[in-house]
Order: structure tokens, then C-alpha cells, then sequence
């Protein structure tokens, strides 16, 4: 038989269960977004968002697979002469070469880059370097490492790199 005190002990109990499941229920969970995904919804990383869907790479990179992105921030971008970008605008085998160039068709998170060259995906190589914690490819700095994807990683850095001349 319950007592009064027992009785108001269990009932308050009832209740704050109540408020901590309403409460965890508007709890957002991020649900995990691809590349293509996670590069548009970072705000220092629009242009290449803008520059992806203009080359019509939003698919490839939201598909299946394996990626690294070496995705160039806004910063980076303003730093490209205005005339190179309006040529990539009016040359979209260009644009898609280019960015393309800032793609890698496997996984590298920053603790495993080694010393080496890869093969981007438009078919040059990319040298990659570390020292102690810092990354670069080519001449360009990892700024952020890390931005996992379900379907790669995403290291952000601060210059745009050019391929190769074809």
C-alpha cells in the first residue's frame, strides 16, 4: 500500500520521465549526408558547392564510393585571377577537369597521408606531404581535416590547384 509521501515520490517520477522523453523526442539526430551533401552545407566551402552543381558533379559525388575531397574554401577561391574563372565558366570540360583534380577515388584521413603521389580523379597525380600534423597537397595547406562523409572524407584547404596542362 502506497502512502501519501510514496504516492506524490511516484507520481513526480512519472512526470519527469515524461518531460525527459518529450524533450528527447525534438532532439535532432544529424543524419549522416554524403560529400556532395556535407560540401553544401558548409558555408566556407559555397563556392565549390556552386562550382560542383555548375560541372554537374553533385551526383557522382553524393553515389557510392570512396572519396577524398581537397575541397578549396571561398578564401581560395578568391584568390583565383577573375579572367581563369570566367574561363572555367565558359569552359565546362575545363571546370570539371579542375575540380575533378581536387578528388581522390579513396579514403585519406589526414593521420594516414603519407609522403606520396596519388592519382586525382582526372587522371593526374596529386602530391601529398605530412609533417607532424600538417597536411598538404600539392602547394595548398589542409586547413580542416577530417569532414567525414557516408561516402568519404572531406579535408578543406586553402589555395585552388591547377592540373597539368593537357
Amino acid at each position: 500500500m502506497f502512502t501519501s509521501k510514496a504516492f506524490d515520490i511516484a507520481r513526480r517520477a512519472t512526470v519527469f520521465v515524461a518531460i525527459a522523453t518529450l524533450f528527447s523526442a525534438c532532439a535532432t539526430v544529424e543524419k549522416p549526408t554524403s560529400v556532395a551533401d556535407t560540401i553544401a552545407k558548409t558555408p566556407s566551402l559555397s563556392t565549390l558547392n556552386g562550382l560542383i552543381e555548375s560541372a554537374g558533379l553533385t551526383a557522382a559525388l553524393q553515389a557510392p564510393g570512396t572519396f577524398t575531397v581537397f575541397a578549396p574554401n571561398n578564401d581560395a577561391f578568391k584568390a583565383v585571377k577573375p579572367a581563369t574563372m570566367e574561363d572555367l565558366a565558359k569552359h565546362p570540360a575545363k571546370l570539371k577537369d579542375l575540380l575533378t583534380y581536387h578528388v581522390v577515388p579513396s579514403v585519406a584521413m589526414a593521420k594516414d597521408v603519407k609522403n606520396s603521389t596519388v592519382k586525382a580523379l582526372n587522371g593526374d597525380p596529386l602530391a601529398l606531404s605530412k609533417a607532424g600534423d600538417f597536411v598538404t597537397v600539392e602547394n595548398a595547406a589542409v586547413v580542416q581535416a577530417d569532414i567525414v562523409a557516408t561516402n568519404g572524407v572531406i579535408h578543406i584547404v586553402d589555395m585552388v590547384m591547377t592540373p597539368a596542362k593537357k
